[in-house]
C-alpha cells in the first residue's frame, strides 16, 4: 500500500473517535436518533480540531445503509464511496477557490434535483467565510429552505466573517482547541500501533508544538518518526525542532536569585548560538514565569502543562519569589518583547531585558509599609504629654577632607571643651528655638547693631537665597554675646537654623564681628529693631529704594492697568 501520513491513515471514522469534541459528537448522535435533524450546520474553530472530519462522520451516518449504534458502518457501499471521495451524493467545496455568484448560482440548481443513491445530499463547504458578500446573499433563500432532502455544512475558522443572516439560518456548533493530555493521549495509542518507542516528555513536547490542533501534532509526529526512527526520547526531538530546552529557562531564575548578570549575558550568548527564535525564548519566559504564578497563587500545579517532573521543579522554584516579583517579571518580558518587535538589534533588547530581570530588588507591599508606619507611630509619644524639657548635645560637624592642589591636605580644626554646643528645646513654646553656647567674649549693642547690615550683604554675596531670607528678619536683642535674630514666620526661622545654614552664618559672624558670636533664630511679629541707628537708617534707605520703584514707568502701568498693589513686607 502507499504511505499514508498519519492524520490521513488516524483518520476518526466513527463519532467515539473523534477527539476532544465529546459534546458535539453526542448532540449529533442524538440528533440523528430522534429524527431531529437540521438542514444546515456551521463548525467553527481553530485549525486542526476535527471540523472537516466531523462533516464527513455526519454525511455518513445520515446515508449509512447499516449503521451501527448511529454510526456508520463504513462498509457499506455509500460510506466507502463518501470515505474515497467518489461519492455522488456528498460534495466537498472549498469557499476559497469557489467564492463567487456564478458558483453558489450553479450550487442552487444541483440543488433541485434528489439524491441518486441514499436519502441526503450532503454540501460540506470549507472555509465558508471565504465566500463573497454576493455569494452569501445568493445562497440566502436556498439556505432557508432547501429541499428535504438536503443538508448543508459548512466549515470556518474565522467565524466572526461570516454575515449574520447566514448564522442564523444553521446550528452553530463551536469546536474548542484539544489539550495537550488529550493529544498526548492520541499520539501514544498510534505508537503503540504502530511499534514506535517514544518517552511521554517526547509526546509532550510534540502536543505542545501541536499547539492546540491535532492534526499539526500528527504532521510534527511523522517529522520526528522520519528523523529519529523508531526509538524517539525528547532530546532529539528538541534538537530537530529547535525547541528551547525548559532547563534553560529555570536557569534564567537562577541568575535572578544570584544576581549574576555576567552569566545572564553568556546565556544570551548562548540562546543566540544555538539558533533560538529570540521572540519564542521570550515567549517560553513568559510562559514559565506564569507557571511559577499559578503554583504560587494556587499552591498547586493542577494548571500547569508540562511534564510531572518539571511540575514538581515548579512547586519549588515559586517559593523563591514573591506573586509581586513574578509579576515583575513578566511585564519587564512582555516590554522586551514589544521592543524587539520593530528593533533593528533584538540581541540588545534581550540582553538589556535579561539585566534588568537580574537588577530587580525585591517587591514591598504597600501594607507592610502602612503596618511598619503605624508600629512607629505607636513608638512615638504624644507632645501634649511632654511636660519636660528635652536635651541634647550637639557635637560640632565634622570637617570632610576637601581635594586641593599639591600634595597637602586640609586637616580638621580641634575643638576646645568651651566650644562644645548645647541645644535645649522647650516644648512649652513651640514657636521658639534657643541656643544656648558657652561664649567667653560679649559683644556690645551699638557694634552688633552696626555691623548687622554688613552680615546680610556679605551673606548676599555669597549664598544669594540665604541672604535674601535673613535681609527679611531683623536683629531685635544683642545679649551676651548672642544675636537674637526676629524672624517673620516658621519658614524663615526654620530656613536659618538648618544646620548647614547656621553653621556658614556662625562662621561669617564671628570674622564680621571679630569675636566669637552665638545667632538665636526666633520668631517675632516686628521686625523694627530696637537701639540701633545705624540700622535704623539702612532701612530708611530701602524704604525709599522702594519708593523710587514704585514711580517705575512699569510698576505704574501696572497698577494702572491691572490694579497692582504694592506688598508691605
Amino acid at each position: 500500500m502507499a504511505y499514508l501520513v498519519t492524520a490521513r491513515k488516524w483518520r476518526p471514522m466513527v463519532f467515539e473517535d473523534i477527539v476532544g469534541q465529546s459534546h458535539i459528537a453526542t448532540t449529533l448522535r442524538n440528533a440523528i436518533s430522534t429524527n431531529r435533524l437540521s438542514h444546515s450546520y456551521i463548525f467553527s474553530g481553530p485549525r486542526g480540531v476535527g471540523k472537516t472530519t466531523t462533516a464527513r462522520i455526519l454525511a455518513k451516518a445520515i446515508n449509512c445503509l447499516h449503521p451501527k449504534d448511529i454510526n456508520p458502518d463504513n462498509e457499506c457501499e455509500l460510506c466507502r464511496e463518501i470515505t474515497e471521495g467518489r461519492s455522488v451524493n456528498v460534495f466537498e467545496i472549498d469557499g476559497a477557490s469557489n467564492r463567487g455568484v456564478e458558483e453558489i448560482r450553479n450550487l442552487r440548481e444541483a440543488v433541485r434535483y434528489g439524491p441518486a443513491k441514499g436519502k441526503y445530499k450532503v454540501y460540506i463547504i470549507d472555509e465558508v467565510h471565504m465566500l463573497t458578500k454576493e455569494a452569501f446573499n445568493a445562497l440566502l433563500k436556498t439556505l432557508e429552505e432547501p429541499p428535504s432532502y438536503v443538508v448543508f455544512i459548512f466549515a470556518t475558522t474565522e467565524i466572526h466573517k461570516v454575515p449574520l443572516t447566514i448564522l442564523s439560518r444553521c446550528q452553530r456548533f463551536d469546536f474548542r482547541r484539544i489539550t495537550i493530555d488529550e493529544i498526548t493521549n492520541k499520539l501514544r495509542l498510534i505508537a503503540t500501533e504502530d511499534r514506535i518507542s517514544i518517552s511521554d516528555d517526547a509526546l509532550f513536547l510534540i502536543a505542545r508544538k501541536g499547539d492546540g490542533s491535532l492534526r499539526d501534532a500528527q504532521s510534527i509526529f511523522d517529522q520526528v518518526v522520519s528523523y529519529c526512527g523508531e526509538k524517539i526520547d525528547a532530546k532529539q526531538i528538541a534538537e530537530m525542532l529547535n525547541i528551547v530546552d525548559e532547563e534553560v529557562y529555570f536557569r534564567v531564575t537562577d541568575l535572578i536569585k544570584t544576581k549574576d548578570i555576567k552569566s545572564g549575558l553568556l546565556l544570551v550568548q548562548e540562546v543566540i548560538n544555538r539558533g533560538y527564535d529570540i521572540r519564542e525564548f521570550l515567549n517560553g519566559l513568559m510562559e514559565h514565569f506564569r507557571n511559577m504564578l499559578v503554583s504560587s497563587t494556587t499552591k498547586s500545579t493542577a494548571l500547569i502543562e508540562t511534564s510531572e517532573f518539571y511540575r514538581k521543579r515548579y512547586d519549588e522554584e515559586a517559593k523563591s519569589f514573591s506573586e509581586m516579583d513574578i509579576l515583575r517579571l513578566i511585564k519587564i518580558a512582555s516590554e522586551t518583547d514589544s521592543a524587539i518587535r520593530w528593533n533593528q538589534q533584538p540581541r540588545l533588547k534581550l540582553e538589556i531585558g535579561l539585566v534588568q530581570m537580574i537588577k530587580l530588588d525585591s517587591s514591598i507591599e504597600i501594607s507592610q509599609l502602612i503596618e511598619q508606619l503605624r508600629e512607629l507611630k505607636k513608638n512615638i509619644l504624644n507632645p501634649a504629654d511632654k511636660k519636660t524639657i528635652l536635651s541634647t548635645e550637639i557635637s560640632p560637624p565634622q570637617a570632610t577632607e576637601a581635594p586641593i592642589k599639591g600634595t597637602v591636605k586640609a586637616s580638621p580644626p580641634t575643638l576646645r571643651a568651651e566650644q562644645v554646643v548645647t541645644m535645649t528645646i522647650p516644648l512649652s513654646e513651640p514657636s521658639q528655638v534657643y541656643q544656648r553656647v558657652s561664649l567667653s567674649s560679649s559683644l556690645s549693642n551699638e557694634e552688633a547693631f552696626s555691623k548687622w547690615p554688613a552680615l546680610v550683604n556679605e551673606t548676599l554675596k555669597q549664598r544669594i537665597a540665604l541672604g535674601t531670607m535673613l535681609s527679611e528678619t531683623s536683629l531685635v536683642e544683642v545679649r551676651d554675646g548672642r544675636l537674637r535674630i526676629g524672624c517673620p514666620d516658621d519658614f524663615h526661622r526654620d530656613t536659618l537654623t538648618m544646620k548647614r545654614n547656621h553653621q556658614f552664618l556662625q562662621e561669617l559672624a564671628e570674622k564680621i564681628y571679630g569675636a566669637k558670636v552665638q545667632l538665636d533664630a526666633i520668631i517675632s511679629h516686628t521686625v523694627t529693631p530696637k537701639n540701633q541707628a545705624s540700622y535704623t537708617s539702612t532701612q530708611h534707605e530701602t524704604s525709599a529704594e522702594q519708593t523710587k520703584t514704585n514711580q517705575h514707568p512699569v510698576v505704574l502701568a501696572l497698577i494702572r492697568e491691572f490694579g497692582a498693589k504694592p506688598i508691605n513686607r
